[in-house]
């Protein structure tokens, strides 16, 4: 998708894939990760979701990435916290106490500005991006984050009966995008509750991903 289309959605308040609670499959499957408290987690494309809250109140550090500074303005003032705001080269840096955000596209944030992470979390990233800009996203957060583990959170549907936003991940591109580098592992499949967008019967994928030892 063009930043554009994302920028507008934001701006008209058109956010209807923005949660009003925790994602329940990310309680439920959460802890399969393993971690620690005081971990860091990514979030790639997180706009202002409430998962963010969720990971802090049980003692996790965040760090995100979304293209839209109104989605961050927003998540902020829902977090009740003042952010220090600085430029860093083409992105824009939200830091408060756990959290730190980088605003703008997310093929700009490099390791070196991530940091390390020790998983991340993806609910809104893979899905929201077109077929044609899929593998270089994956590439890429696989190259930012050092193979970090996942939890990963898509839709698998007919696309033909839905253009997307969400897209549709089967589990033979999953496979494509991730295998190399990954054990995958199924956790839930679920059937989307009165279909997708009120249209579309779909289920919802819960997969675990665990880097394989010593392939970048």
């Amino acid at each position: 998708m063009q930043p554009e289309f994302w920028h507008k959605k934001w701006q008209e308040s058109d956010i209807g894939f923005h949660n009003s609670d925790a994602h329940p499959l990310l309680v439920k499957h959460f802890p399969t990760l393993g971690l620690a408290a005081g971990s860091r987690v990514f979030l790639p494309l997180c706009g202002k979701t409430l998962d963010i809250h969720w990971l802090l109140a049980h003692g996790f550090q965040v760090v995100g990435a979304e293209l839209s500074p109104i989605a961050i303005e927003q998540l902020f003032d829902e977090l009740g916290v003042a952010p220090e705001i600085t430029q860093l080269e083409n992105l824009q840096y939200y830091r408060a106490p756990n959290i730190d955000v980088f605003v703008g596209d997310v093929f700009n944030v490099t390791a070196s500005l991530l940091g390390h992470v020790d998983a991340v979390y993806d609910r809104a990233a893979l899905v929201a991006l077109p077929l044609a800009m899929r593998t270089n996203y994956t590439s890429h957060l696989k190259t930012i984050t050092g193979n970090a583990k996942q939890l990963l959170i898509c839709f698998e549907y007919d696309q033909t009966q839905l253009p997307g936003p969400p897209f549709s991940i089967c589990d033979e591109e999953l496979q494509a995008h991730y295998n190399s580098s990954y054990t995958i592992q199924l956790l839930e499949s679920a059937e989307v509750i009165g279909k997708l967008k009120g249209q579309c019967p779909a289920w919802e994928k819960v997969w675990l991903l665990n880097n394989n030892a010593g392939i970048i």
